[in-house]
């Protein structure tokens, strides 16, 4: 069982920097995700996009506003579950929950804080006879690298025409026996840089391009052994042991949406005039997940969200206790690590 503070469902950036209001509190955080690495949105669909409303940022990357904000909370240690899905949820006599992923870790919270984004995502798949057959037990379809060591060796294709795909068939060159890039058009929707890696790449001879095409069938009994790709009106067959559609991610409410909370418009209900808290008390809302009269679906409006819903956990924890809230730039900052971040002393010296 594992234990915290406060529970996060999202690892997006709002559910990143709640980490850190809640370390300021002292209040322990760990965080479920669907996807396999923190991120959200900003990681699995356009990390090389760069996002204009930051404070602070003129333009950031969203894949490095992610990194940063890993750094900025890494003294607080937050924990992940990544690659789960939380599934069910049940409130104790004494206020608690407990969290049940769809794997079965059971996680044991004081508060919970969804900020799952638009929800839990999922891929988009190709509409392919017997692909549900090949998905399960390693037979050959992946919707996500969890892990690129699995394909050291092997011959892989890639379908897509975006970031994710760029950036999978460019790292996954040095790795496998073989990569294929198949993509319905020509052109590509991704960064600059990562097609021309991939022309470079391709007249290298370390990535095949297959285009205009489409994957259209499998073959394999037991798992999948090459793939039929149609391209031009004919069909060639190519050899496969992993093929990896990356076609971005489908947003849906999921197993939250059983959790009696009150739901509009496919997004969760809350008390904006206060908190963001939800019809259940001890479990909030904050980002793109949540619906109150204005709402504005920015980052920066999550980060605004959670550092109120933090100082409402930090007053339900301690009834009583007043928390005065002082700035960074006075205070520091102590991180559970041990560490701590502060401002350089003034210097004091007379002038003569």
């Amino acid at each position: 069982m594992i234990e915290t503070d406060i529970l996060i469902i999202g690892a997006g950036p709002t559910g990143l920097f709640t980490v850190f209001e809640a370390g300021l509190l002292k209040l322990k955080c760990h965080i479920i995700d669907a996807l396999p690495q923190p991120g959200g949105q900003l990681a699995e669909l356009y990390p090389k996009k760069p996002i204009f409303d930051i404070p602070g940022y003129p333009e950031v990357l969203a894949g490095d506003l992610v990194t940063n904000l890993m750094e900025q909370i890494k003294q607080f240690q937050p924990r992940f579950t990544l690659g789960e899905t939380a599934e069910t949820i049940e409130k104790l006599e004494d206020g608690t929950f407990i969290v049940t992923t769809k794997e079965g870790t059971s996680h044991k919270a004081k508060a919970i804080a969804i900020a799952g984004g638009l929800g839990t995502f999922e891929p988009r798949k190709p509409l392919l006879k017997d692909i549900e057959f090949y998905e399960k037990e390693d037979r050959g379809v992946d919707y996500f690298v969890k892990d690129p060591e699995k394909y050291r060796g092997k011959n892989i294709v890639i379908a897509g025409g975006g970031d994710s795909a760029l950036d999978w068939s460019i790292f996954l060159s040095n790795v496998a026996s073989s990569v294929t890039l198949v993509h319905r058009r020509n052109e590509f929707r991704g960064a600059l840089d990562s097609v021309e890696k991939v022309q470079e790449l391709k007249s290298l001879g370390k990535i095949k391009l297959i285009t205009p095409a489409e994957v259209v069938g499998f073959k394999g009994s037991e798992r999948i052994e090459s793939l039929d790709i149609e391209i031009n009106g004919a069909r060639m067959n190519v050899t496969c042991d992993y093929f990896i559609p990356l076609f971005g991610l489908t947003p849906k409410l999921g197993p939250i949406a059983n959790w009696g909370l009150e739901i509009e418009k496919n997004a969760i209900k809350v008390n904006n005039a206060l908190d963001y808290q939800t019809n259940i008390e001890g479990i909030y809302a904050i980002g793109d997940v949540n619906i109150y009269p204005g709402k504005l679906k920015l980052i920066l409006c999550g980060f605004h969200e959670a550092t109120l819903m933090c100082q409402s956990v930090y007053n339900k924890l301690n009834p009583g206790k007043r928390y005065v809230l002082k700035y960074t730039t006075v205070t520091g900052i102590d991180g559970f690590d041990g560490t701590r971040k502060e401002a350089e002393k003034a210097v004091v010296k007379s002038i003569d």
